[in-house]
Formats: structure tokens, sequence, C-alpha cells
């Protein structure tokens, strides 16, 4: 059999001290062994070899077995040396002043020497190191031959002479020589051929290097002895490419680990940027093993590479501890969101949906040009928080000579740009939704798109969709239209500036004030709908008599951080009273809108995703008790059922109190309100519907799986920054707090009216509703931990 190339070559660059090794032994033939063995290694560098030599080493490994039975024995005074090199060991064997090794755990061996029987079994032993030990017979991993009385101090010098023979390249050498003849070989015969000798230093380490050998030799268990028989050259060859890529990977373990290392010794403002981890694959893959471990989302060669890093530096290997590692060297900030990670969101696009974007940008076509309609001379109010970046909805309003009200929302016409399952529309559909997070908006179609060519801009023509309602004077539809348009947005404001202009009562703002007196009778209108089952039966549908609408308002909390990579970004809090005027006014005209566009859906037998919402079995009443505003807000929520789709028919909405609702005033934002529009503005343009009922179900489908973690990342972040926020405050602050519910006899859960978030504690009195105040004992955001308790006032008796 021919040694493979590798083999060869392995064996062709033996070491010159692993050829003098075996140069070092005489034997008494004319040729010598060792000449053999070295004569070996250059005749297969070479790619020859002489049967000479094969029958010489058959002679000496025979002559060696046979001296071996006597010399052994009669030197140590026992039966053989087979009981003692190999794992065959019991209470009769050892015997107090031998040298021995041991297996002290699964990483370490060590040389110790018998001292004196420990119980029936065991025997105690005294290692390198000094230490006593007890071991049982099964650690005895082999018995140094040709010792008696073994001094332990002399250890440390019987090691250290063995390093100076201790060379792994006599192991190729050897296996090329034995391996064509497929010759086994014991620890004494290995030491006679590589050393000359097999006496004690000699046969240790003949033992240490063959029982550490992973390469060229595989042990094999006999009845009453060992032996190591060489490896096939194949196997030899796998083995050696398996130990390279190993060394490759330990090496280049070693040289992430002095990076981290580095990186981490450095001040705050110098640590490395996060780009520079990411640009050398070797360095990337590790990194990124980190990351993966730190939101625990790895699979098992990340789980095994993070946890070789983390104990390198002598970290636990938890994914707590990869987080602190991975912000000590700069890759993390403090403050960083895991959840981007955890849940794989998608921040950034492909080159091909940005090339794509910008065709759209560069050739902004409209294939509804002949049928919009100009409404450019109404006055527009777009009315948004005031950080919105993408702004999809505005409206308008006047009063009819017969004293009827008139509205329009408008509503931005994205797909003007985008068309049915363009590369961008798939896009967006993967997305679902637009993400906003305190830190951050990661938009559902690209920026430029979104927050340009898309939106509604402040006295620039915009391509729209308009909605327009005529209302009855109880506020129930009279007539709708849907129509393309172009409009110019007269005003952008914030919810806080609509409503100051409200409270202005301006009489040139007369259409703000109309929208008002539109908004306030839509309200009414629905929280009537439990006595007015009749108005329901305008398009077919009927609405159950004994619900209205549910009012759901809370106090939602909302945080701007402007520079959250810094270890104490600034946190901007504001509380978002829902009972607003300007709020109330824009969320009674969106609901409005999306009545409409169901009826329109209705009428025209158009597939669409419709919204239903059915009530508890909870009547409404049941929590007329409780003070109007959270409190009952909470409690009606805590009884809703879950929402309800269809794609082809109008479902009741019992939350809103109307017979039907389509979402269709974010399709910038809400990927379930494009599909809207998809299918009514090819109405429209008097086409087919792109879509089926069962298309639109399964595309709704995938979308609100997006939304869904998207909630959950707003969610998560926004009581992240709230408990940040709280723990910056001054130790022993009050905040007034109200009643929600009580969980279980006093323990309640409270809605802290100046931050907006939730938390449990035990308080001491005061029903649902009530407030109470507290101060928080502990706020800790990265373990989401928040902690308060009741301050009891004192009372004058």
């Amino acid at each position: 059999m021919r040694p493979s190339p590798m083999s060869a070559r392995a064996v062709a660059s033996c070491s010159s001290a692993a050829l003098a090794f075996f140069r070092l032994r005489p034997l008494r033939r004319a040729v010598h062994p060792a000449a053999v063995l070295a004569g070996g290694c250059s005749s297969l560098h070479r790619g020859c070899r002489s049967r000479l030599v094969h029958s010489l080493v058959d002679e000496v490994l025979e002559e060696l077995r046979s001296r071996r039975r006597v010399r052994v024995s009669a030197k140590i005074g026992l039966h053989g040396t087979k009981e003692l090199s190999d794992n065959k060991i019991d209470k009769r064997t050892l015997q107090k002043g031998l040298l021995l090794e041991f297996q002290k755990d699964s990483e370490r061996s060590l040389l110790a020497v018998v001292e004196r029987p420990d119980g029936k079994k065991n025997w105690v032993v005294t290692d390198q190191n000094g230490i006593l030990s007890s071991i049982k017979p099964q650690q005895v991993t082999y018995v140094v031959p040709g010792i008696l009385n073994f001094d332990y101090s002399k250890i440390v010098e019987f090691l250290e002479k063995a390093q100076d023979l201790l060379d792994p390249t006599v192991l190729e050498c050897a296996w090329m020589e034995l391996s064509e003849k497929d010759k086994p070989i014991t620890v004494e015969e290995f030491a006679e051929i590589v050393y000359g000798s097999k006496e004690s230093l000699e046969s240790y380490c003949a033992h240490f290097l063959l029982s550490r050998d992973i390469v060229y030799f595989v042990k094999v268990d006999k009845k009453d002895h060992s032996i190591y028989q060489p490896r096939p050259p194949a196997q030899v060859e796998e083995l050696l490419r398996r130990k390279l890529a190993k060394e490759a990977a330990e090496k280049e373990l070693e040289e992430f680990v002095h990076l981290l290392k580095s990186a981490k010794a450095l001040p705050l403002d110098s640590k490395p940027p996060k780009s520079s981890w990411l640009t050398e694959d070797k360095v990337r893959e590790k990194i990124e093993a980190l990351q993966a471990y730190a939101v625990d989302a790895c699979d098992d060669e990340q789980r095994r590479l993070a946890g070789n890093i983390l104990k390198a530096m002598g970290f636990t290997r938890t994914s707590s501890a990869a987080l602190k590692l991975l912000m000590n060297v700069g890759y993390f900030p403090v403050h960083v969101n895991l959840d981007l990670f955890k849940y794989d969101v998608r921040i950034r696009y492909t080159e091909e949906v940005l090339s794509a974007a910008e065709d759209l940008l560069l050739d902004c076509p409209d294939s509804d040009l002949n049928i919009r309609k100009d409404l450019s001379t109404l006055k527009v109010y777009a009315i948004d928080v005031d950080e919105a970046d993408e702004l999809d909805d505005a409206l308008s309003a006047t009063r009819l000579p017969d004293g009827r009200i008139k509205v329009w929302i408008h509503v931005a016409d994205p797909t003007c740009l985008v068309k049915p399952r363009s590369i961008i529309d798939r896009e967006a559909m993967h997305r679902g939704t637009s993400i906003f997070l305190p830190t951050a908006t990661f938009p559902m179609f690209p920026e430029r798109l979104a927050m340009n060519a898309m939106s509604l801009q402040q006295s620039k023509e915009c391509r729209s969709v308009s909605v327009s309602v005529t209302l009855d004077p109880d506020g129930s539809i009279a007539e709708y239209t849907i129509e393309n348009s172009v409009i110019k947005p007269t005003y952008m404001l914030t919810y806080e500036s609509a409503t100051e202009l409200l409270y202005m009562n301006l009489e040139e703002e007369e259409e703000l004030r109309i929208l008002q007196e539109a908004a306030t009778i839509r309200a009414q209108w629905r929280r009537s709908q439990a006595s007015a089952k009749l108005s329901l039966l305008y398009y077919g549908l009927v609405f159950s008599e004994s619900h209205g609408s549910i009012d759901t308002a809370m106090i939602e909390p909302r945080i701007k951080v402007s520079n959250p990579d810094d270890p104490e970004p600034n946190i901007n809090l504001y509380v978002e009273d829902q009972t607003n005027p300007a709020m109330q006014l824009v969320s009674e005209m969106m609901i409005l809108c999306g009545e409409a566009v169901a009826a329109f859906g209705s009428d025209n037998n158009l597939p669409l995703p419709y919204r239903g919402h059915s009530q508890s079995n909870t009547s409404v009443s049941a929590f007329s008790h409780l003070p109007e505003g959270p409190a009952r807000s909470f409690a009606n929520i805590g009884v809703l059922r879950a929402a309800e789709m269809d794609f082809q028919k109008p479902v009741p909405h019992g939350v809103l109190g109307i017979p039907g609702y389509v979402q269709f005033t974010s399709p910038i934002r809400r990927y379930v309100d494009l599909l809207a529009h998809y299918q009514v503005k090819a109405f429209l343009r008097g086409d087919s519907p792109p879509y089926s009922a069962s298309d639109l179900e399964g595309m709704t489908f995938i979308a609100s799986m997006h939304v869904k973690v998207a909630r959950r990342l707003h969610s998560n972040s926004l009581r992240y920054w709230l408990l940040e926020y709280l723990r910056r405050q001054p130790k022993g602050r009050e905040y007034k707090s109200l009643i929600l519910k009580f969980i279980k006899d006093r323990m309640a859960v409270l809605l802290l009216l100046e931050v907006g978030i939730q938390v449990s504690t035990v308080v001491s009195r005061g029903k649902v509703g009530d407030e109470v105040s507290i101060v928080v004992e502990t706020a800790h955001p990265r373990d989401d931990i928040l902690s308060v308790r009741e301050v009891i006032q004192d009372t004058e008796e």
C-alpha cells in the first residue's frame, strides 16, 4: 500500500531532532534499525523502499518481544510490564513506591508515586505537585516500568528529562515504517525503536507520545494487554487535514481573543467602530457568533464558537456574559436593542430594492393621471405626531348649503408608483409595516420613497386618494365617493398645535371647526348604535342591537431618544392623552374613512381586507360604574375578543360601533392598507382587482406575522426606555398613579399617570379608579425590573 501524498509530505518533513532520536540506539545487528528508520524517512521522500528494510524491522521487533518478557520482569520483580502499562490494573498490581500516571480529570493527567492502600480498592498517591490524592485503579493510565521506591520530589526532574525526548515528529516516521506491514507495536517496542532503550524514561516518553497521538496510531485493547495499531493511510490523511484545520482555527481564535482584549482595554471614546469587526470574514464570523449567543438565537456551531471565545476571555458561558463582552469592546452600545437581532428584523434594503426605488424616483409614472380630480383648492390639514416622517393622511371639510357637513379624508397614493407583485411590493409585504421605535424608524418602503415621493408635503401638489363623505345631522353616512385626486396640503400640524387652533376658535379656520363638529356627531352616532339597529341596515348588514362603540382610550407614552448610542442618551418623554381634541378628531375621521371604504367594497362586490371585532359577551354597561378614562378603558380592553377578518364582505366592528371597516389611511406604513388601495384603485380605473379574496387572505397572513413582531419590538423598546427614564429620576420622587384593577387582595395594577407605564404593587387603600402616590424603588431596563411602593400619607387623628 503506497502512502498518500499528504502522508508522504508529512514524513518527508521529519525534523532533524526526530532523525537524531532514531540514531541514538545501537543494536547488535550489522544494520541498525535506527538507521533503517532514518533511512526510511529519506527513502520515502524519494518514493522508494527496500524489502531488506522491512525484513530487518520485523527481526528487530521479534527480538524485542522475546527479550522484553525476561528483562523487564527480572528488573522490577513483577509478573510483566503488560500488567503495568495497560489499563488492566487492579489492587495486586500496584505497590508502594511505583511511579505512575493517572487521570486527574477530563483534561489533565499527572505523574504520581504510590504511597499506601486506601480501603479495599483505592490507593493514596502523591502527585507531581506534592498533593495527596486517593485514586481508583481505573484512573491509572500507565505504570512506569523499571522503578521501585521512587521519591515523589524527583518527579519534576523526571519530567524535565522527558521534555528533551518528547518530539512528536517521530510518530510520523515510525508510522511510515510500520504502516505498510500493518505492524502493531507495544509502548516498550516503540521506545526501543525510537530511543534505542526501553528504560523507565524512554518507555514513559513512548507512552506519552502514543497515548496522546490522534493521527498515526490507535490503541487496541486486548484481553490481557494493549497495543498501538498504525492507522490506514487514508485515515491518517483525513486526521491530518482535521488536525491542521483545528490548529488553524485555534490560531484564529487566539488572534481574535487578542483583538477583543485589546479593544476591551481601550477607553470608551477610542473603541474600534462596529464596522471594523465586520470587514474580515473570519473576524465577522466570530463576532456574529457572539451576537447570536447574546440574543439566544444561535445554531450549534455558533454556540460552540461563542462558548470557546467566552471561555478564552474568562467569561461564563451565558448570553448576558456575551452581551457584556460585546459592550466592553464597543461593538454594542450600552443601550443596544437586542430584539432587532433576536427577531432578525429587516432594517436595511438590498441593492436590488434600492435600485428599483431609484428608478421609480427618476421616472414617476401616474397611471391614473387622466382620472385624477383636482382638489388643490381645498384647505387641507395634515395632523400627526411631531416626529412623524411618513405623512399619509390629511383632512378637509365644508358645510353644504343644506347645513350638512361634507368631509374629505385624503390618503397618500403610493400605488401610483408601486405596482402589485413588483420587487418593492414584495419587500413591503415581507416587512408588513413600518417599525417605529424610540431610537429609530424603519420604514416599510425605502426611505427616499416613503418620506419624499409618497408622503404628503406642505404646499406641494400631491397625488392622493380622496374619500369624501356627506354626513346626515345624526352623524351617519348620507353619501360617499372615492376618487383619485391632487391636493395641496395647507397646514402640517402636530396634535398639540391643532388643539391650540381649536381652542383659539379663529374665524379664518372655520374648516377646522367644521371637522371638530363632524368628529363630535360621529362619536355620538357610534355610541348610539345600541339603540339604532335600523340605521345600520343601509348596506345590508345588521349589527347587534345590544352594543354600541366601546371606549378604549388610554394614556399612551411617547419617547424620542436623540442619541441612543451614547451611554447616557437624551430621553424626551411625552405622555399622550388620547382624549386630546385634535387626536379624537383625527381618530373619528380615520374610522369614518374605514367605514366608507367598507361600504364601497360591499356596494361593488370588491374583495378587500375587511376587519371586524365581536364584543365580549360581557355587556359594556358592566363597567359603567367605573370612572371614564383609563380605568374604564382598561376594563373594556380586558374583555375584548380578537379581531376578525373577512375578504369578501364587511363584518361588524363592535368596538368601533360601525357595520364594517377597512384600514385604508396608512398605505405607506401598513401593507394591509396598501392591499386595499390596490383593489380600490383598480376598480376606479375599470380594471379587474389584482387579487382574489384568497390571495388577500394569504398576503394578509404573511404581513400580519411581521406586524406582530413589529408590535412586540415597539412595546419592548418603549418599556425599556421608560424604565431607563425612571432609573435616572431622583430617588424618592413621588408619582401619581391610578388603580386599574386588583389582582388578589390588595395587590393592584397601577398606571403611572406621569409616565404612562403599568406596574403592580400592594396598596393599603383605595378602589379601582382612585389615585395613589408611589415611589420607584428599582428600575433596571436590561433585566426588565420595575418595583415600586406606595407612599402612605400621614393623617392627623
